[in-house]
């Protein structure tokens, strides 16, 4: 098991790796719309926060050598699912066909102030 961490993602906020490559398999924590170079919530609508998330999610892929198109499973955490047509419409955009397998979950919280938290495992 080998931790992956880069600068081009946001730090974590707890004792826990940015990502995690086990074998053929990498496994991202839950990136959020979180700006890495201001550690700041990135401004806007929960379009805007989405692509914030994808593009953080996909910084740490690349740091293992992948990329959004190696993701065989994502879990999307949801404050609002009112949300979800406009958050599944930023994912369409960033993910290729084949989609990988998606659950999407309405939470009560999350540990920052954020509409969504995204969630991914990648094949290496």
């Amino acid at each position: 098991m080998k931790a992956i961490q880069t600068d081009e993602a946001p730090e974590s906020i707890g004792p826990f790796s940015q990502a995690v490559l086990d074998g053929d398999r990498l496994y991202v924590s839950g990136q959020g719309p979180v700006d890495p170079d201001t550690g700041e919530i990135v401004d806007g609508d929960i379009a805007t926060q989405t692509e914030r998330t994808l593009e953080n999610v996909d910084a740490v892929l690349q740091a293992a050598g992948c990329s959004l198109d190696d993701v065989v499973k994502a879990t999307v955490y949801v404050q609002d699912m009112d949300d979800y047509d406009a958050i599944n419409e930023v994912y369409g955009r960033y993910m290729s066909e084949p989609y990988p397998a998606r659950s999407a979950v309405q939470v009560e919280d999350l540990p920052i102030d954020i509409g969504v938290e995204i969630e991914v495992i990648a094949s290496v």
